[in-house]
C-alpha cells in the first residue's frame, strides 16, 4: 500500500504515542500530531487520514476540520454521548467517518460472536458485560463494553438505552427480564479486560477478550485508517474493515 500522511489528534497522549510506533511500524508518516490547544484544521489539508484519540468536547472541532478537508477520519475518542453520534452521522454525509470504542481486530470478532450469540438465544438468558482498566481511566462503563453491550442489543434487535443496568447497589429487587447488565472493575496497569457473559438455566457461556498492550488498538486504528482512505462519505465500523 501506498505510503499514508497521518494527522493524529491527541498525540501526545498514551494511545496518540502508540499511534505514532504503529504508523511508523506499517510505513506510514506522521503528517502532524495536535493535541489540546492545537489547530488541526490548519493542518487537516496536508494529510491523507485524520484519527482522533482526543476528547468528546474536542470532536464537534476534529470533524469540522475534517469535512472542511476533505479527509477521512478516525474517531477512536471514548466517552462520547447522543449528541457526539449526531456529530459524527452529520460530518459522514462528507466525508469517509470510522468510529468505534475498540480497535482491537480480537474485539471486532468479539462483538461479532456476542450478536450471533444474542440473537439465537431467548431473554431467558441473561446478558452481563464485565470490564476492567487501568486506574486512571476516567469513563465508565468503557467504550468497548458499551460496543458489546450494543452488539448483544443488536442481536436481539433491542435498544440498548432502554435496557441497560450498571451501577448496582442497594435493594436493586430481581434482575429486569431482557437487561443487559454491566459491571466495571479499575485498578493497577490492566490495559482492557472484557467479558460477556450469557446466563441460562443451569448453563453459562463467557466470551472474552484479553488486551496485554495498547498497540492492539494502535494497529487496529492504522489498518481502519488504510481501509478508510478507499471509501467514500458515510459512516462505517470496524466489522466493515474486516468485512464481517
Amino acid at each position: 500500500m501506498a505510503q499514508l500522511k497521518f494527522g493524529v489528534i491527541g498525540h501526545k497522549g498514551r494511545m496518540g504515542q502508540a499511534l505514532e510506533a504503529a504508523i511508523a511500524d506499517a510505513g506510514h508518516c506522521l503528517c502532524v500530531g495536535v493535541d489540546a490547544g492545537g489547530d488541526i484544521a490548519a493542518h487537516a489539508g496536508q494529510c491523507d487520514v485524520l484519527v482522533d484519540f482526543s476528547a468528546p468536547q474536542a470532536l464537534a472541532d476534529n470533524l469540522a476540520a475534517a469535512v472542511a478537508a476533505g479527509r477521512p477520519i478516525v474517531v477512536g475518542t471514548t466517552g462520547l454521548e447522543a449528541a457526539h453520534f449526531a456529530m459524527l452521522a452529520d460530518a459522514a454525509r462528507s466525508v469517509a467517518v470510522l468510529q468505534s470504542g475498540n480497535f482491537s481486530l480480537g474485539v471486532t470478532l468479539l462483538a461479532h460472536l456476542v450478536q450471533e450469540a444474542a440473537a439465537r438465544l431467548g431473554n431467558d438468558w441473561d446478558i452481563e458485560v464485565l470490564e476492567m482498566h487501568h486506574r486512571m481511566k476516567v469513563d465508565a462503563p468503557s467504550g468497548t463494553a458499551k460496543l458489546l453491550g450494543e452488539a448483544a442489543a443488536a442481536g436481539r434487535g433491542i435498544a440498548l438505552a432502554d435496557h441497560m443496568e450498571s451501577g448496582r447497589h442497594g435493594m436493586t429487587g430481581a434482575r429486569a427480564v431482557g437487561a443487559i447488565g454491566f459491571a466495571t472493575l479499575r485498578g493497577g496497569t490492566v490495559a482492557g479486560e472484557h467479558s460477556v457473559i450469557m446466563a441460562g438455566n443451569e448453563e453459562r457461556i463467557v466470551l472474552s477478550h484479553s488486551a496485554e498492550n495498547r498497540m492492539i488498538f494502535a494497529r487496529g486504528a492504522v489498518r481502519a485508517a488504510e481501509w478508510l482512505t478507499g471509501q467514500g462519505a458515510g459512516r462505517y465500523t470496524m466489522q466493515d474493515v474486516l468485512g464481517l
